[in-house]
Order: structure tokens, then sequence, then C-alpha cells
């Protein structure tokens, strides 16, 4: 029985997801890199890529790792940034349509990419096409670069010497900043920025991010620059 052609929505869901799915591998040669040169041998950094897959999480947990802070600080880091996953879970669970052992692969493939590039699509079908595409493909991109960075990264030794100990900085700022789109977003990040540089000389290393996430919930369920609500017309 031959499947029926694909919609003009499905075709323009494949063409963003493996187009977004090129573009976000690449980060993967920074990340097997970096962690190298944490002090990760390449069968851990891989196994984080294979494992934990989320890139947010794994730059927080290195990140870390290479300032010195403790494990179970990485560790926390890692899974707060984690946690947004969880919620993307709630929005493309009602009409993913998957059960059994297949919503754990789902939940898996479940991050910003494959979650952004489904909900962009108006059809149903485009939408289970675009997150399918979008998570394997970068599952599959971002753990080849992962194995490709680590064994670059090996090979060139101290990272500092190539700039690559700002390879998570780097990330991190490249995520955010097209989300500053308002003066809340803005206060979220310049407050959330200012605490961590703060503490930076006093504290471990990692406890100044996670004093910011909480800085940044703070700042950002208060909403003090938000748009106010006008009052109706009498």
């Amino acid at each position: 029985m031959t499947r029926p052609p694909r919609s003009v929505d499905e075709r323009r869901a494949i063409r963003q997801g493996i187009s977004v799915a090129i573009a976000t591998a690449a980060y993967g040669i920074s990340f097997g890199a970096l962690s190298v040169a944490s002090g990760l041998d390449v069968w851990q950094t891989c196994a984080l890529s294979l494992l934990m897959f989320s890139g947010g999480s794994q730059f927080a947990l290195v990140g870390v790792i290479a300032g010195g802070g403790a494990p179970a600080t990485a560790v926390a880091s890692a899974a707060i940034l984690g946690v947004r996953n969880a919620l993307y879970g709630l929005s493309v669970r009602p009409w993913l349509g998957v059960r059994g052992p297949m919503r754990i692969l789902a939940a898996h493939l479940t991050i910003d990419e494959s979650t952004a590039v489904s909900l962009a699509q108006t059809d149903l079908g485009a939408r289970r096409v675009g997150f399918w595409v979008t998570g394997v493909g970068i599952y599959l991109g971002w753990n080849l670069t992962t194995l490709a960075g680590a064994l670059v990264g090996d090979v060139l030794g101290d990272a500092r010497m190539w700039g690559l100990d700002a390879a998570a900085a780097a990330a991190f700022v490249g995520l955010l900043w097209p989300r500053l789109r308002s003066r809340q977003a803005v206060a979220v990040g310049v407050a959330s920025a200012v605490v961590a540089a703060a503490l930076v000389p006093a504290l471990p290393a990692g406890i100044p991010v996670l004093v910011a996430v909480v800085v940044a919930l703070v700042v950002g369920w208060t909403d003090w620059l938000g748009a106010r609500p006008t009052k109706a017309a009498a």
C-alpha cells in the first residue's frame, strides 16, 4: 500500500526541519570541543549528547565543570534549563498522537527546535512531520558533530588558545538575543546578567547562575515593564 503524496504544508515543514537541523547541529562541534577541554573524555562527551540531548543543559553542565564548580551544582544548572522541555511536552502532546514506546522517543526529541518548527505549522499533519523531521535530524546531526568536536578538541589541546572556553557563553548569547523583543524580556536578561556577574568573584562556579535564575523568575513573574491592562470605556 503506497502512502499518499505529501501536501504542500508537509513539504514546507520538511524543508524547514532539515534547514533547522543542519544549522543547529553545527553547535555540536563547539560542545564536543568544550566538553573535552573541560575534563570529560570523548565517551563521556558523546554520552551526554546521546542521553541528555539538550544543548542548553549540556553547555551549562560543562561550563560549570570547566569553571571548577561542584558536580551537584553542574547537575542543578543543567536540570533547571531542562525543565523547559517538559513544558514543551505539554504543548505538543495533544496533537502529536504517539502511544507506547513512541512516547519515550517523542519525549527525548522534544527540544526547542522541534517544538518551534512544529508549532509554526498550521496543518496538523505538517506539525507532526515538522516535529519528527526536526527532532530526528538534530539528534543525528548533533551526535555526529559532538563526536567530531570531541575528537578535534582532544587534538587541539588547551581550548583557551582557540577561544573555545568562551563557546558556552557565546552559544547562550546567540540563543537569547532573538528573544529580547520587549522591555520586560530585556529587564529579565539585564537583571540576571548583572546579578550573575556581581556574584562570580564571590561564589563557587555555577552558584551565580542558579541565583540569576531565581532573579529571572522574580522579575519575569512580576512583569514590571510589561503591558498594563487598559481600562474599559465607561
